[in-house]
């Protein structure tokens, strides 16, 4: 797999990386310990180096798996992970927390559960609007110093928090939802990231499973799964959205590719600094996930993409409201 350098700091990573939510949380039951582990390894087998985690998957649970999988070959892959919510003894989480002693406290946590000596790229989860960004990136500023961390990232941040961040503390990358039917981050998020020469990591490039078209209006989603509570979802928004689906479906019975690697492919050829990290519990699906980085979409592609996706309208907001409070804008 070829690479792809995020930021001005020389971190290399493949141009597809993992998504490990899924093996501990979102969406439904997830498979046993021993399955995400081979997973995790064989990805490694096929080219990825980048890994993608969090403190609050699972809570904790996400990370230390993650330990376990990549601890053969850790110092030849990129390890990503998240602060940013208050988690509680149970587990619950129950806002967000970027004070400078929580961070530190829940960077402790990661190294430990991660079994590393340096988190290579440490994202702020969720920006706190208690705590200044200054004193946010301040903070990660001496975990580097420290050699704590390797990188500054952050998550879900507006054009001008990033600025902001980057001020005080250069910032790797930059991770946001973006595919084809959330095309948001292209009015603001992504001209600061290249104004600033920091990488973008789109997190849920197949629209959470739909893009692939796999899901229809009729698809029975799994207690536990949270795409049954997501407003997108509905199946009147599945039915309205679908269109998307077809879309790629149609560019894809020309190149002898599936939807989801046209929706993979359509991201990587936005911008060389863009590095999606598709999640799976399932070999055949990162096998197919990892193909999308052999099909080739031209500029006539391109605009074709464009042209019909600027006429679908989607249905239904990405979260419910109380979630999409938590975003920064």
């Amino acid at each position: 797999m070829k690479t792809r350098e995020l930021g001005t700091a020389g971190l290399k990573v493949s141009e597809l990386g993992l998504g490990c939510m899924g093996f501990s949380q979102g969406y439904g039951p997830s498979g046993t310990r021993e399955d995400a582990v081979t997973l995790i390894r064989t990805a490694f087998d096929r080219g990825v180096r980048l890994f993608d985690t969090a403190e609050v998957y699972g809570p904790y649970i996400n990370e230390e798996l993650l330990g376990e999988a990549v601890a053969p070959f850790r110092d030849r892959v990129v390890l990503a992970t998240k602060f940013g919510f208050k988690i509680n003894r149970d587990g619950r989480q129950t806002g967000l927390d970027s004070r400078p002693e929580h961070i530190r406290e829940a960077v402790d946590g990661s190294l430990r559960r991660l079994r590393t000596d340096s988190i290579d790229l440490l994202y702020q989860h969720r920006v706190d609007p208690l705590v200044p960004i200054e004193e946010v990136a301040g903070t990660v500023k001496d975990l580097i110093t420290e050699g704590k961390v390797k990188h500054f990232g952050l998550s879900e941040a507006s054009a001008g928090t990033i600025r902001a961040a980057n001020a005080v503390q250069p910032v790797t990358a930059v991770q946001s939802e973006y595919s084809l039917w959330w095309r948001e981050p292209e009015e603001q998020v992504l001209p600061a990231c290249s104004d600033l020469g920091i990488g973008f990591v789109p997190f849920s490039p197949l629209g959470r499973g739909f893009l692939t078209g796999r899901i229809s209006s009729s698809t029975k989603f799994a207690p536990g799964d949270m795409r049954g509570k997501l407003p997108r979802f509905t199946p009147e928004a599945r039915q309205a959205n679908r269109a998307v689906v077809d879309l790629l479906e149609n560019i894809g019975a020309a190149k002898d590719a599936t939807a989801a690697q046209i929706a993979l492919a359509w991201l990587l050829a936005q911008k060389p600094w863009i590095v999606p990290i598709p999640g799976t519990r399932k070999l055949e699906r990162l096998e197919e996930n990892l193909e999308a980085t052999s099909v080739t979409l031209n500029a006539d592609d391109l605009k074709a993409i464009d042209d019909t996706a600027a006429r679908i309208p989607i249905k239904g907001a990405r979260y419910p409201e109380e979630l999409e409070k938590t975003i920064d804008r």
